[in-house]
């Protein structure tokens, strides 16, 4: 399509894909060629799709291209990565990923090949596109999310939204002040199950919710093994370019313990246990609670295996906020790597708390749920059954990426939009900032300070290699 990007500049003076999209008087330009001449009898014309580019296509971002080839107004324009090929035969998703198994993907699904970039900035310049699609290593999320957005493309990226509290604030702001549709990886926020948990709990039924525990047991397993930095250099693989994937990290040598996957239990480069799933996991109580309603908070943490290089092999940690919006106050418990909560004694013999879940308790009862914000249920289960459930307040939404791409059609704001996802991005990464301060931090969540240990203010802002700045 043309120019459906949100405040370009490049196409103030004609028509734009929005105003086509929305349905404006420009879009009677297009009328005078019949759909069926465009885009074959009920299909959707060319002109008329979502060019959306792929960064990062790793694991995760061939499921989502793949997730987006389900979406009949979509066309997937150019794909980005700065690896040919990774072997995941060990990892999440097995198989390989990387550009040309992702090129390979494209191929099947349109019969032929999209353009193929080394340097996002390289394909933002020359593509017709209308939105990103991002899922690199944490540490990039920042600065490719802006290079988007100064362009004026909607934007979803993969959780968690930064590796670092300020970097999530600047995108937060700067998506904002751009006007574009914006969408976190978070994908249970787009379920019924979500939805459910909140007006049950808002209609009261397991009373004032003073305390939820949330976990996670798989996080760390592809790293319990990595504490220090490595010694030795190996070369650098064919088709890999290292220093593209250093991003703006200070530079250090290509090692198999950082790419693939490994990434993530380095502080440097990602953001451990708790930033790959406790944007899924803690999002009902974030939603349900009314957390971003509060302008300071506390955390503390305690941790195995937490070295100055490498996140926690396992971790415990304690968020404790004030009453805010007609709620009383709450503690939130984050458990990973084997540590568990307490079994709640109203849970039915033989049922498991289960990898992952979440336990909401009340005055007056408890909600166990799975991870992803699943199954929400009131715990025993004959309380389930004698609860009356309240008519449905919160909009349904039809999926987690239509609910955007939605959105970038003008048509509302996705439900996990960046100013609901920065918020609990950084509720999540204040609890790394506690593990890597080893003491209990006041948090002015506006002014975005820790008020009670200064020095641990230097994890909240990350340092650049030379050349890089945000």
């Amino acid at each position: 399509m043309k120019n459906l990007t949100a405040n370009s500049v490049h196409t103030k003076k004609r028509i734009t894909r929005r105003n086509f999209l929305a349905g404006t008087a420009a879009a009677t330009v297009f009328t005078i060629v019949p759909r069926h001449v465009l885009g074959g009898s009920g299909n959707i014309s060319p002109s008329e799709k979502i060019n959306v580019a792929v960064i990062g296509t790793g694991g995760q971002g061939i499921f989502n291209m793949k997730q987006l080839f389900n979406e009949p107004d979509v066309r997937i324009a150019a794909i980005c990565d700065v690896n040919e090929i990774s072997d995941y035969s060990m990892f999440y998703y097995g198989d390989t990923a990387g550009l040309k198994p992702a090129l390979e993907v494209v191929r099947e699904q349109y019969g032929q090949p999209c353009p193929t970039y080394r340097d996002y900035n390289q394909m933002l310049d020359t593509e017709d596109i209308d939105a990103v699609l991002l899922a690199t290593p944490d540490h990039s999320h920042a600065v490719i999310s802006l290079a988007a957005i100064a362009k004026g493309k909607h934007l979803y990226c993969e959780k968690p939204l930064c590796r670092t509290v300020y970097e999530t604030r600047v995108v937060t702001e700067a998506a904002r002040k751009a006007g574009v549709a914006t969408q976190l990886g978070n994908f249970g926020h787009s379920s019924e199950d979500i939805r459910l948990a909140c007006e049950w709990i808002w209609d009261g039924a397991i009373g004032d919710v003073h305390d939820v525990h949330a976990w996670t047991n798989t996080g760390a397993r592809f790293w319990t093994s990595l504490t220090d930095r490595p010694q030795d250099t190996p070369p650098v693989p064919a088709g890999f370019d290292w220093q593209r994937w250093l991003g703006p990290v200070p530079v250090r040598p290509y090692h198999p313990d950082y790419a693939p996957v490994r990434w993530r239990a380095w502080w440097q480069f990602g953001s451990g246990t708790i930033g790959d799933f406790a944007c899924h996991h803690l999002d009902p109580a974030f939603w349900a609670l009314k957390l971003d309603q509060s302008t300071t908070f506390s955390v503390e943490a305690s941790s195995c295996g937490t070295t100055e290089e490498t996140c926690p092999a396992a971790s415990l940690m304690y968020f404790d906020f004030p009453a805010r919006a007609g709620m009383g106050p709450v503690r939130i418990t984050w458990y990973e790597g084997g540590v568990m909560p307490p079994r709640p004694a109203e849970l039915e013999e033989g049922r498991s708390l289960g990898d992952h879940g979440i336990l909401f308790v009340g005055t007056r009862g408890s909600i166990l749920g799975g991870g992803w914000s699943r199954s929400p249920r009131i715990i025993p289960e004959t309380k389930m059954r004698a609860y009356r459930k309240p008519p449905k307040s919160l909009p349904r939404v039809k999926g987690h990426h239509r609910d955007w791409l939605d959105a970038c059609r003008g048509n509302g704001r996705p439900s996990t939009h960046f100013d609901y996802a920065g918020p609990l991005t950084e509720f999540v990464l204040m609890g790394n900032v506690a593990l890597r301060a080893g003491k209990k931090l006041d948090f002015d969540w506006k002014n975005m300070k820790i008020t009670n240990v200064s020095e641990a203010n230097e994890f909240i802002k990350p340092q650049y290699r030379e050349g890089w700045t945000i």
